[in-house]
C-alpha cells in the first residue's frame, strides 16, 4: 500500500508519555513563545527558553470594579487592562496571564467599601472599618481615611468597567475565573488562591465517568463530544455495534448477550482496546462511561494502555435515580423519550403509546443500583484523584462543573 495512504495509527502509548512529562503543555508555550517573540534564530531561541525553565512561573491578573477589593488580595497584575482594546494589546506584547481572577460585587457593597476605606501612611496597606479591621491598637491608631475617587470619579469609574466587562470576560475566557466579593475577605482570598495554585495543562482529554444509573453519563458524554469533539465511548453500545458486525469477536460476545449474561472481561477489554487504539480516539481524546464496573475491570483498566487521565464520579441519591429511571418511557413511534415528571407525555394519544424499557423496572433499576453501591468504594479507591460531582441539578449546571475541570491538574 502506498504510504501517503496507508491508514495512520498513533499508538496511544505516545500519548500517556506526552501526558506523564507534559510534552503537550511544553509544545504549546514554546509555540506561544515563538509566535510573540518571533525570533530569527529559533533553535537557539527554542534553546533558551528551555534552558530559562519558566513554563511553570506564576501570571496572575486580577481585575475588578472599583472599591471591589483588589488590592487586599493583592497580586501580580492589578489594574490594568481595563477595556477590551488593552487586554489585547497586552496579548499582542506577550503578556499571556496562567490566571485571571475578576472580582464582583453589587453596587451599593462597592460604595460602601470606599466609603469606610482606610490606609497604613507607612506600609501603604489597605483597611476597612468593617470588612477589614486592623487588631494591632498601634497600626490602628496611625490609620488615615483613603483618599480616592470623589463620588462621581467612582460612579464613572463603575459605569465604565460595567460597559467593559463582556469584552475582558471574552478576551480571557479560558483561564478566568469569577469570585463573588462580597463575603470575608479571607474567603475571597482562599477562593482565589484555591484557583491560582491550578495548573492548566493541554493533554489528549482521556476521561472516564462513573456513577449509578440515572446519573446522566451518557448525556454528559454527548455534551462534552458535542462541544470538544471527543469520541463518545458507551461500552454497552460499542459491545452491541460489535455484535452487528458479524466478526469473530462479535460472534463471541453475542453468546452471552443471548442468555442474559456479561461478556467475559477479556473481551470485553479486548473491544474497548481496539476502539480506544483507533485514530480519532488517539487524536481527539475520549470520554468512556458503561466500565470499568469493578475493581477487577478497574484495575485492567489501569494496567492497560488507555489509563484515564480525567476521573469523574456522578454523584446522586439512590431515590432520584430511581425516579429518573422508572418514571421515563419511550414513543415507539418518534422514539423520543419522556419523563413523567420533568418531560411529560404532549397529549394522551402519546402517552397511551409510551413503552418503558425492561432495564427501567423497578427491580432491574434496584438491582443495578445495588451492584453500583456494592463496587463504589474498591472503584474509589483506584480513582484517589478522582472529582466528585453533584449530579442532583440540572445537566448544564452538571455539565459547567465538567468542563471546569478539563484543563487543570
Amino acid at each position: 500500500m502506498d504510504e501517503t495512504v496507508k491508514p495512520l495509527r498513533i499508538p496511544p502509548q505516545m500519548s500517556v508519555y506526552a501526558d506523564g512529562h507534559g510534552v503537550f503543555h511544553l509544545a504549546q508555550s514554546m509555540v506561544s513563545s515563538l509566535v510573540i517573540d518571533q525570533p530569527d534564530d529559533v533553535i537557539s531561541y527554542l534553546i533558551s527558553l528551555l534552558r530559562r525553565s519558566s513554563v511553570d512561573i506564576p501570571r496572575i491578573m486580577l481585575l475588578g470594579p472599583p472599591a471591589v477589593g483588589k488590592h487586599t488580595v493583592g497580586w501580580v497584575l492589578e489594574g490594568i487592562p481595563q477595556t477590551h482594546l488593552q487586554a489585547l494589546s497586552l496579548q499582542q506584547a506577550g503578556v499571556v496571564p496562567e490566571h485571571v481572577v475578576m472580582l464582583e460585587a453589587p453596587d451599593d457593597v462597592l460604595l460602601e467599601r470606599r466609603e469606610g476605606r482606610l490606609v497604613d501612611p507607612l506600609t501603604g496597606d489597605v483597611y476597612h472599618q468593617i470588612f477589614i479591621r486592623q487588631v494591632d491598637d498601634v497600626v490602628a491608631r496611625r490609620l488615615e481615611k483613603g483618599r480616592g475617587l470623589s463620588d462621581r470619579q467612582h460612579l464613572a469609574a463603575l459605569q465604565r468597567f460595567r460597559c467593559e466587562v463582556t469584552g475582558l470576560r471574552s478576551a480571557y475566557q479560558h483561564v478566568l475565573k469569577i469570585v463573588n466579593s462580597d463575603q470575608p475577605h479571607v474567603d475571597v482570598y482562599q477562593q482565589v488562591l484555591a484557583f491560582v495554585r491550578t495548573r492548566h495543562r493541554a493533554r489528549t482529554p482521556r476521561i472516564l465517568l462513573l456513577g449509578p444509573p440515572g446519573s446522566g453519563k451518557s448525556l454528559q458524554a454527548r455534551l462534552l463530544s458535542e462541544k470538544y469533539k471527543m469520541v463518545d465511548v458507551s461500552c454497552d453500545q460499542l459491545l452491541l455495534s460489535v455484535v452487528a458486525d458479524g466478526s469473530s469477536l462479535g460472534k463471541k460476545i453475542q453468546l452471552y448477550l443471548d442468555d442474559g449474561r456479561p461478556g467475559p472481561d477479556d473481551l470485553v477489554l479486548q473491544v474497548l482496546e481496539q476502539r480506544l487504539s483507533q485514530v480519532d480516539c488517539s487524536c481527539r481524546g475520549w470520554i468512556l462511561h458503561g466500565f470499568p464496573r469493578d475493581l477487577q475491570q478497574a484495575r485492567s483498566l489501569q494496567e492497560s494502555q488507555h489509563q484515564p487521565n480525567r476521573v469523574y464520579f456522578l454523584e446522586l441519591t439512590d431515590d432520584v435515580c430511581v425516579e429518573r429511571l422508572t418514571l421515563r418511557a419511550t414513543d415507539p413511534l418518534s422514539g423520543e423519550r419522556f419523563h413523567t415528571v420533568t418531560r411529560p407525555a404532549p397529549n394522551s394519544q402519546v402517552q397511551n403509546r409510551l413503552k418503558t424499557r425492561p432495564e427501567d423496572s423497578t427491580h432491574s433499576v434496584t438491582y443495578t443500583l445495588s451492584h453500583y453501591r456494592t463496587h463504589t468504594a474498591v472503584l474509589q479507591s483506584v480513582y484517589t484523584d478522582a472529582v466528585h460531582i453533584d449530579a442532583d441539578q440540572d445537566p448544564h449546571s452538571v455539565f459547567e462543573a465538567l468542563e471546569s475541570r478539563l484543563n487543570t491538574v
